[in-house]
């Protein structure tokens, strides 16, 4: 606090920069609130800057305020338009409202913007199973598993996408490959959410 007082040409910068890290600490400790008020302050002191926005997007997100959150992704979109962070992050909130088909095409921009970004290309695959477009996003599945074979989050949703498309063998194959404790301690859990949404 001590620092913002200071008339120095770098303070806003610096300042600004330490208010938005330790928003960023405290959102990973959970502690939501205050991060929300640091990255207030490093947008007051950093207008010029999106990491602070996007950063307050995303501990909006996990609140579940979405529409703040999508605000705060529209406005790092307007500056920089081919930010695949913000394209992917305005996707999920608009899964969190339930707009499914504007989600998939905010992932679809995202994967297309960063083809390496296996998040954003894994989120688009969700938001086309939600479509109804259920055989092109086990295609999508497959194919970003064979590229990211290890990525369990992706083999879990094949597995269950494919048992609810009655393909209980390759649902079977694909979820013994899954070695990720969270999946295989929540197997019947997922099953019957993705049944129930299924019908």
């Amino acid at each position: 606090d001590k620092y913002s007082r200071s008339s120095a040409l770098w303070m806003p910068d610096v300042v600004g920069r330490a208010y938005g890290n330790r928003g960023n600490a405290r959102s990973r400790q959970g502690k939501l609130a205050p991060a929300l008020s640091d990255f207030n302050a490093a947008i007051q002191l950093c207008p010029w800057s999106v990491d602070p926005v996007i950063n307050r997007g995303v501990a909006l997100e996990a609140l579940g305020r979405w529409e703040e959150a999508a605000a705060d992704y529209k406005a790092v979109l307007a500056v920089a338009p081919g930010d695949p962070s913000a394209w992917n992050n305005l996707g999920n909130t608009n899964m969190g409202l339930q707009d499914w088909a504007e989600a998939e095409r905010c992932f679809g921009k995202a994967a297309a913007l960063a083809p390496s970004f296996s998040f954003a290309a894994a989120n688009h695959t969700l938001a086309l199973y939600q479509l109804g477009r259920t055989e092109q996003a086990i295609r999508e599945m497959r194919s970003l598993l064979r590229r990211y074979p290890d990525f369990p989050d992706m083999r879990a949703a094949l597995a269950a996408a494919q048992w609810a498309a009655g393909r209980e063998g390759d649902a079977e194959t694909n979820w013994e490959r899954v070695e990720d404790p969270r999946w295989v301690a929540n197997l019947i859990d997922c099953l019957k959410l993705l049944l129930k949404q299924s019908y």
